[in-house]
């Protein structure tokens, strides 16, 4: 069941910010249990909704979408950093609206094999496609100092980033990282804070974005929702922390990454966006109480001009 698996967020607000028309084509670029694909499909008659997640898991929730909505649901056991070369693929040129959940799911989190969390013994695998070549183990041993400080500082905005490389290094040279207990007791013998379990969380939050590449997978996705909507489309993100967020209001702001405003020759704005959402929607008290993963979550919603 979608429940076992994870939570939607802001389910709701999220379909009803794609404005779904019941013959129109969508895309979920974020599948995990389906919560948000059942939603946009129960408001289907006619149209499609083209899902996509790398994550071999997902494949029983699949399944039972597959058999409940036969004419109406496609996937793509994928990444969505080239999704518009499978919409072309399934004869999509230009599509209604696109949901993209990017938080991890409670399933993975919860799963300790998969490395996510802090919490469990294990490895530090944090593959979001399992078949990867590189997992947060390989980060932890073979980063040199510079790159390690680079992904602490930049993907976790931690100030102790110098700090904990440095002990990485120095441990590792005696004894390969092999497991969350080495890897944790490194955390804990470096960094003496009372916020543990928020510095826990901030490093590896930082290891599972280097580990899968998320920020630049994110910006090469973003780049092509401008390409596959129609006018009229609505572009739906949630977000988890601030890296994200960022990227995904300056893009549709701005057509800019860097928040930096384009302009033609004429001194228009070139943006591909209206904002629909110009104050980013949270959860309320009630779904934080529900689901407490839903803290950090921000919506965004846009429309293509």
């Amino acid at each position: 069941m979608v429940g076992d698996y994870h939570i939607p967020v802001l389910l709701n607000q999220s379909v009803e910010g794609l404005n779904i028309h019941p013959d129109g084509i969508y895309a979920d670029l974020t599948f995990g249990g389906g919560g948000h694909a059942e939603e946009i499909l129960k408001h289907l008659k006619t149209g499609k909704l083209i899902a996509f997640d790398q994550d071999a898991d997902v494949l029983k929730n699949v399944q039972r979408l597959t058999e409940k909505f036969p004419e109406n649901f496609v996937f793509f056991q994928a990444n969505f950093e080239y999704f518009t070369n499978f919409l072309s693929y399934a004869g999509f040129e230009k599509i209604d609206g696109i949901l993209a959940d990017l938080g991890v799911s409670s399933h993975q989190f919860n799963d300790a094999e998969r490395g996510f969390s802090f919490r469990f013994e294990g490895i530090p695998d944090m593959r979001m496609n399992q078949k990867a070549q590189k997992s947060s183990v390989d980060i932890l041993n073979d980063y040199d100092e510079d790159k390690l400080i680079y992904i602490f500082r930049t993907y976790g905005e931690l100030k102790s980033a110098k700090k904990l490389a440095s002990a990485i290094i120095r441990k590792r040279d005696i004894q390969k990282i092999e497991n969350t207990e080495q890897f944790n007791q490194i955390i804990e013998e470096t960094i003496k804070t009372e916020k543990k379990i928020k510095i826990f969380a901030k490093i590896y939050q930082a290891l599972r974005i280097e580990t899968n590449s998320e920020i630049d997978v994110l910006k090469k996705m973003l780049g092509q929702t401008a390409k596959a909507l129609k006018p009229g489309g609505r572009l739906v993100v949630l977000s988890y922390h601030s890296l994200e967020d960022r990227l995904v209001k300056n893009y549709i702001k701005f057509n800019d990454f860097d928040g930096i405003e384009n302009k033609d020759i004429y001194g228009n704005s070139e943006t591909f966006f209206k904002e629909i959402t110009k104050k980013v929607i949270v959860p309320d008290e009630k779904e934080i109480e529900r689901n407490n993963r839903s803290r950090s979550a921000k919506l965004r919603i846009a429309e293509r001009i």
